[in-house]
């Protein structure tokens, strides 16, 4: 099974998103769009992992919520990676806040020992609203940046659990499934 770690936010916070970037879709950009129940920010992605596993990794994401504090949040300003002449994916960015930071620390030093080394570069929690079609031209994407400065959306949420999720591919996309739940303290 295909895993990761995340935080899913209130199906009120993703459906007002996917309203307020309602102009971005509308547009003519080759960007395949993440569906609002598909929205999350992703603390750690584990890969590939054999079920049999599932016990101690759960277990794991239970030693980390349990070492955290519930965190205020902020999702507005959007971006893009690597930059806009040659973007990859379009995101909503989540504020750096310190307990968030502590709480994706606290997942890497519970599941490194199981095998799943820290990531390489610094954790940008941000909440992925589209990921550019692999044959777009970079012309596409001229005036990306005034599009995304005019989209205007701002909501401060207070985060109380993580998750272990399960990603299946699909040909419209992955589809999640939760599999289970860590309460933060």
């Amino acid at each position: 099974m295909r895993l990761f770690v995340a935080i899913n936010f209130p199906e009120t916070l993703r459906q007002s998103l996917w309203s307020a970037t309602e102009s971005l879709r509308a547009g003519v950009l080759p960007v395949r769009w993440v569906k609002p129940e598909a929205m999350h920010l992703t603390l750690k992605f584990l890969g590939e992992v054999g079920d049999e596993r599932q016990g101690e990794l759960v277990d794991a994401l239970q030693r980390a919520a349990a070492a955290s504090r519930a965190v205020t949040v902020t999702v507005g300003d959007f971006g893009v990676f690597p930059d806009a002449r040659r973007p990859r994916v379009l995101w909503a960015g989540v504020s750096p806040e310190p307990g968030l930071e502590l709480l994706q620390h606290h997942v890497e030093q519970e599941f490194g020992p199981l095998g799943f080394p820290p990531e390489g570069r610094p954790f940008r929690p941000h909440l992925t609203l589209g990921r550019v079609e692999r044959d777009a031209r970079a012309a596409a994407f001229r005036g990306l940046d005034g599009l995304l400065g005019r989209v205007s959306f701002e909501e401060t949420v207070t985060v109380s659990s993580v998750e272990l999720m399960r990603s299946t591919p699909t040909r419209t996309g992955a589809e999640y499934q939760l599999v289970s739940s860590g309460r933060l303290s």
